[in-house]
């Protein structure tokens, strides 16, 4: 990524894993803090030039590509009126690396980038402990609380391929998830749309709609538990299942859960309020949600890669605890 300031009149000249880009997406990196809507402001007034010429936000750069900045003077304080955290630097568990990708194993708990109230996530930390690596982005997200395998490219052209694929449904992503309540039959295909909405405290909701985008899971129950244990704290039954995404749409398995009467164990939007209250009292202190395998060719090569996170010891440890069939 490019270093620049934003006291002087910056002129930079665009690498060639910076090409491609649009131009107001690369500003948006390389002018860190300073809200879109000025950015767009500054090239729309033409302050901003490609090769001395005026241009579009939507205009794409090419490698070799002169890129006129001018000196940006914007605080920009956090909702407290400090100025933001300063970012840590912090390495995942890596499962795979190459010159082109890194795979983690991200813990619950941790973003996976800064927003939405939250200072800084997985790709900034590790862009933090890595300040030699020119190029990182995230391939997918996960929910905060979901842990297991995440995908960050380390090229541009990796991040494109990765991207199609994923557009393609190439990837294949498997989780597990533990289910408040029975799992039958065992075996079987949800494909419900899903549309997006705004809760009532602000936050970021879904929910089955007609007019949602087309989302399909397949289920396969791996074990079902109950017995005095459960009975002990009020929870009837759970069922662990595995689930295989056939779509990519944001919170899909635990809607699709939510929406067979077996919502995940711990999921605080859209689980069981009670039963979640009760199972903390058995030691379950976290979303029991977990992308446990990934199998997809190499973005560069084509190489069929195959890749596997096991549980993390407190969701083993649970289980290990409940006994079942």
């Amino acid at each position: 990524m490019s270093q620049i300031s934003k006291e002087t009149v910056n002129y930079l000249n665009i690498a060639e894993h910076e090409a491609g880009q649009r131009l107001d997406n690369f500003l948006i990196k390389v002018l860190k803090g300073v809200p879109k809507s000025h950015i767009h402001r500054m090239i729309r007034g033409g302050e901003v030039r490609i090769n001395k010429k005026r241009a579009k936000p939507d205009s794409r750069i090419a490698c070799g590509d002169c890129v006129r900045v001018p000196p940006v003077r914007v605080a920009v304080p956090n909702v407290s009126g400090s100025l933001k955290p300063s970012v840590p630097a912090r390495e995942f568990g890596i499962v795979f690396e190459d010159e082109a990708l890194l795979v983690v194993n991200k813990p619950s708990g941790v973003a996976v980038h800064g927003g939405s109230g939250v200072s800084f996530g997985v790709i900034e930390q590790i862009r933090r402990a890595r300040p030699e690596v020119r190029y990182l982005e995230l391939v997918h997200r996960l929910d905060k609380d979901t842990s297991g395998l995440l995908m960050i490219a380390k090229k541009r052209s990796a991040l494109v391929r990765l991207h199609e694929m994923i557009r393609a449904g190439v990837p294949q992503k498997v989780y597990l998830a533990l289910g408040v309540g029975s799992w039958l039959p065992e075996n079987r295909h949800v494909r419900l749309p899903l549309v997006k909405y705004t809760g009532s405290a602000g936050e970021k909701m879904v929910r089955v709609s007609e007019e949602g985008q087309a989302a399909h899971t397949v289920f396969t129950r791996l074990r079902h538990f109950s017995g005095s244990l459960l009975h002990s704290v009020g929870v009837s039954e759970l069922s662990l299942v595995e689930a295989a995404l056939k779509t990519g749409r944001t919170h899909q398995i635990r809607v699709h859960m939510q929406s067979q009467n077996c919502p995940i164990a711990g999921d605080e939007r859209y689980g069981d309020y009670q039963a979640n209250r009760r199972l903390q009292k058995l030691g379950l202190k976290r979303m029991f949600l977990h992308a446990c395998r990934l199998r997809l060719p190499h973005p560069l090569s084509g190489e069929m890669l195959e890749w596997s996170a096991p549980l993390p010891a407190e969701l083993q440890g649970f289980l290990d605890g409940l006994g079942g069939e």
